[in-house]
């Protein structure tokens, strides 16, 4: 089958590379001239494992294009897939100005029936918006069909999401056009029936919804463990009891130093905003937020009561720039809250990511009090405490000797519990996880 993927972002892209992989036969538009140039010599400009291989092996095949012909796009395939990005404005709402340039450009050159399926991240109701701007735009809009298609991606495990997916949402689509949807993606579904068809005002408002959820659960875990802190209680041992009870289970409730990334502080304040817009006060989702963003705040404020003296001139070596593992993302990240506040308090800081660094030098540029470091252990030489935001594996072996020559304070703080507190203090270092209290050497006592 034929399909046009409009966007090369995380979602499209994936999306592209996995319906080629399977057989398909895919364009993929993007109005970035060098970003297509560069997909198709077979360069991938995200990290996405797993992604990079797929890319290669279906452009050899024939099966993968990229374009910036919104033409060709329009009328290679009747499934045409919106998979562009939907950022927040100003006041937290979604920009939907990409989506709609997507549906103009459809209308504009599409030679025949088109089914246009969404899977950008948008309010409840934009399908609805889309038709009745289509309405507007063309005489002859029975040539044109809108679905509700919502992506349901982690990033970090993209590939493996989009080849073997827990469930496919289809929603606003008449009876020929879920057939069709549901020919595309049998190869996703082979071994149980996952597509779920339903009205798109619901398909929306469940992407939102799932998101949403998840986030709850780690501002959720996160509360507990900050009041973990001030019980006397150990947040790990709380979060295995209550994990224990399969109603809640072990998904999503580590507390750490707060949640970023591209989806869910967007979906958040996309569905607040929405919510606020129909006279509804959504009083969980602002808690959520609230607690994400205090928690982001955790870290610093463990380094400012472990050196009340000030910070300026001390050096802090620092593992994880990314807002989570297996991605080089620093949108939203906690790393960037925490490194903005150590250079205002006249600290510099010698960092290390497997992949996000050079997004970190992109964002910030050339810093004298910033360092990226190729290897983690470059970042603790000449440093003062250690401090780990994101938990990469690369991270959960710790060569305490070294840690304990380079540090000059023999301090770490760790923003994801990746350590037991006893075994820190036992080997004679001063230990902050979240949620579990201060861990000291024994002599210290």
């Amino acid at each position: 089958m034929k399909v046009t993927v409009f966007g090369t972002g995380y979602v499209g892209l994936t999306q592209a590379v996995c319906l080629a992989q399977v057989g398909h036969s895919v364009l993929c538009m993007d109005v970035d001239a060098a970003r297509v140039a560069t997909l198709n010599e077979g360069h991938c400009p995200i990290f996405e494992p797993g992604l990079a291989p797929l890319l290669a092996n279906n452009l050899a095949c024939g099966r993968l294009r990229f374009t910036t012909d919104a033409s060709e796009a329009a009328n290679y395939a009747r499934l045409q897939f919106i998979a562009v990005g939907t950022p927040p404005q100003a006041d937290g709402s979604a920009d939907l100005k990409h989506v709609f340039a997507v549906v103009d450009s459809i209308l504009q050159h599409a030679d025949g029936p088109k089914v246009i399926v969404n899977k950008s991240t948008v309010p409840v109701g934009t399908v609805h918006r889309i038709k009745a701007h289509i309405a507007q735009a063309v005489a002859d809009t029975h040539r044109f069909q809108v679905i509700s298609n919502p992506e349901f991606l982690k990033e970090g495990s993209a590939v493996d999401d989009c080849m073997r997916p827990e469930r496919i949402i289809i929603g606003g689509a008449e009876p020929a056009e879920v057939e069709l949807l549901r020919e595309l993606y049998l190869p996703f579904s082979r071994n149980r029936e996952k597509l779920m068809v339903m009205d798109a005002r619901s398909a929306e408002l469940t992407k939102y919804a799932a998101n949403c959820m998840l986030a709850t659960k780690i501002s959720f875990i996160n509360e507990i463990a900050n009041l973990a802190e001030h019980l006397g209680a150990d947040i790990e041992m709380v979060r295995r009891g209550i994990g224990s009870d399969p109603r809640i289970g072990y998904d999503f409730i580590y507390a750490g130093c707060g949640f970023g990334g591209s989806c869910f502080p967007k979906d958040l304040q996309a569905l607040r905003r929405s919510a606020e817009a129909e006279g509804f006060e959504p009083q969980l989702l602002r808690a959520v937020e609230s607690v994400n963003e205090r928690q982001k705040g955790r870290l610093f404020s463990k380094i400012q009561r472990h050196y009340p003296g000030g910070l300026r001139g001390k050096v802090f070596a620092l593992w994880g720039l990314s807002f989570k593992p297996n991605t080089n993302d620093i949108r939203e990240a906690s790393s960037r809250v925490l490194l903005e506040a150590l250079w205002a308090a006249g600290a510099r800081v010698q960092a290390h990511d497997p992949q996000a660094m050079d997004e970190i030098q992109r964002h910030y540029g050339a810093r004298c009090d910033l360092r990226l470091v190729p290897c983690k252990e470059d970042a603790l030489r000449g440093a003062d405490a250690l401090v780990i935001v994101t938990e990469w594996q690369d991270y959960r072996v710790l060569d305490l000797d070294k840690v304990l020559q380079q540090l000059a304070d023999r301090v770490v703080f760790d923003g994801r519990n990746l350590f037991e507190p006893e075994h820190m203090a036992a080997a004679g270092l001063t230990y902050y996880g979240i949620g579990r209290g201060q861990a000291q050497p024994a002599c210290l006592y």
